[in-house]
């Protein structure tokens, strides 16, 4: 398996190409399928958060920031897209229906580290199962840069099978901006693997409805 942006960006313009015009703007995904693993070690239980180095511009992870004081004040100015407070978490104790829905429709979570306690008997149930777990953060933190992170991040996660498929940008992003999202996911899986490269049995590129195609060496 290559990393070179050559064949990479071959993959994707064939992707597009052969994927029929919607009136949405459709997803380019990434399908990397895994050989030789052990799904019962850790490298069967990846659960990567990767930043990319382009994010989509119509596309943004929604952000949910859970914090008090001075850090709720800069999670607003910084255009979280959800700041609960102190007060506002603990309204939500027990009303599993908003909790639900709250966790389905952010993204990440960021929480201030004195609150974490109080986040994880409230939104634990809801957010653990999905692999959302807010990332601890002291009170002074640069809640804007990590928003700003945050918003090109993407989750990496193996369910059940040896098969890693994951959003690396839109149809409407230059291709070179894609293949170079598609190389960060490649080097850090790549890390994560005991034989690296070598573990990885075939990539493909589609878009999200169309047909996979195949990173060929």
């Amino acid at each position: 398996m290559p990393l070179d942006q050559k064949t990479i960006l071959a993959a994707i313009q064939e992707a597009k190409e052969k994927s029929k015009k919607k009136n949405f703007t459709q997803s380019i995904e990434l399908i990397l399928s895994l050989q030789d693993i052990d799904m019962k070690s850790s490298e069967g239980r990846i659960q990567e958060r990767i930043e990319l180095p382009y994010s989509p511009p119509e596309k943004q992870n929604k952000i949910c920031v859970i914090a008090s004081g001075e850090l709720a004040l800069k999670a607003r100015k910084a255009k979280a897209d959800l700041v609960i407070e102190r007060a506002e978490l603990g309204g939500l104790a027990g009303n599993k229906r908003e909790l639900r829905k709250i966790a389905n429709e952010y993204d990440f979570f960021i929480a201030e580290a004195p609150l974490m306690p109080m986040v994880g008997k409230i939104f634990g149930p809801f957010l653990g199962p999905r692999g959302k777990m807010p990332v601890p953060v002291p009170p002074t933190a640069d809640i804007e840069g990590l928003i700003k992170k945050h918003r090109k991040t993407i989750i990496v996660r193996m369910r059940n099978q040896p098969v890693l498929q994951c959003r690396v940008g839109t149809e409407s992003m230059k291709e070179e901006e894609i293949a170079e999202n598609v190389q960060a996911v490649l080097r850090t899986i790549e890390r994560k693997l005991k034989r690296g490269m070598k573990n990885i049995k075939f990539a493909c590129i589609k878009t999200s409805m169309g047909t996979p195609v195949r990173i060929k060496p």
